[in-house]
């Protein structure tokens, strides 16, 4: 048994190092793809709904698709309590429909190169997140370092005119309130392993959450209005992104320390600031190479030596 866990694809450095990279640019490339099939499908920034049924759809088929991987490859889909339903149910509001509600809206009413740099807080937030609920978790001049370089660096968004963007409720806001319930549903992912096995939570997540949005986008009135060959290409390249970055995240930090993996989650920050400049031709601002250096520093500091 030790020699086949030495021999696993998920565990050899290089592979290790493949597979996160890939997670970290699939979710990086996410910001562009949103933004352009919001304009393909025709939904502008006050259409709520239809952005909830947007998401919806994308994170309902994703966790079906992993799901069907967990059932083939003959997951355990066994909830140890009745009780621990309610458990999976709140990780499932937390981890996607909420999450994605704040993330959507607030992607609209914010540019992508900026908003994936924002997102970044929610890996300072888990870490102060940690150390405040979990003992294991201590809080060292290591990570209050890390903590303090990656706020200056979100902080450091705002620097400038009015014109080359600031703060506002409705974009950065919702950015904001969607990297904090990410960074709970890192700290809820704990009591989810010890309730069912983890891969078929992720399923569990996406699809429920995701089919919980699309209920809640269609009482708000939500609809696609115009369906388009472009439109469907960008949302079955969302799918992709959601299936193959949980499925390989998930499955490596079964197999490996969690800081060995998280700290490839640097480059979603400035692989969506990069991606949305080129693909959706934003204005490119230099406090962004700012932002994102001492972002992506401090998620190194922390992450260094574990």
């Amino acid at each position: 048994m030790k020699s086949e866990n030495k021999s696993s694809i998920f565990q050899r450095p290089l592979w290790v190092a493949a597979f996160a990279l890939t997670a970290a640019i699939a979710w990086g490339f996410a910001y562009p793809l949103i933004k352009l099939g919001y304009a393909e499908f025709g939904i502008t920034p006050v259409m709520t709904g239809s952005k909830m049924l947007f998401a919806g759809i994308r994170f309902t088929i994703a966790g079906l698709l992993v799901l069907a991987m967990a059932l083939s490859t003959r997951k355990d889909f066994h909830v140890r309590r009745c009780t621990d339903w309610w458990y999976i149910l709140l990780f499932c509001l937390v981890n996607t429909t909420l999450h994605y509600t704040f993330f959507y809206i607030g992607l609209s009413h914010s540019e992508g190169s900026r908003a994936a740099i924002l997102n970044s807080l929610s890996v300072f937030s888990v870490v102060i997140m940690a150390c405040a609920f979990f003992k294991s978790d201590r809080m060292t001049l290591r990570k209050a370092v890390g903590c303090v370089v990656g706020f200056a660096g979100i902080l450091s968004l705002n620097l400038g005119g009015a014109d080359s963007g600031q703060f506002t409720w409705l974009g950065d806001g919702m950015i904001i309130l969607n990297a904090l319930c990410g960074a709970t549903a890192s700290l809820l992912i704990r009591g989810l392993g010890h309730r069912l096995n983890v891969f078929v939570g992720t399923g569990y997540s996406l699809a429920i959450g995701g089919a919980v949005l699309v209920v809640c986008g269609l009482l708000f009135g939500g609809t696609l209005p115009r369906v388009s060959p472009l439109g469907l290409l960008w949302l079955f390249l969302l799918i992709c992104i959601s299936t193959l970055g949980f499925t390989l995240y998930n499955k490596l930090l079964t197999c490996n320390p969690i800081g060995k993996v998280a700290i490839y989650n640097s480059l979603i920050p400035v692989v969506g600031a990069i991606s949305s400049c080129l693909c959706l031709h934003e204005t490119f601002y230099w406090k962004y190479v700012l932002a994102g250096t001492l972002a992506t520093a401090g998620i190194y500091i922390i992450n260094k030596g574990k």
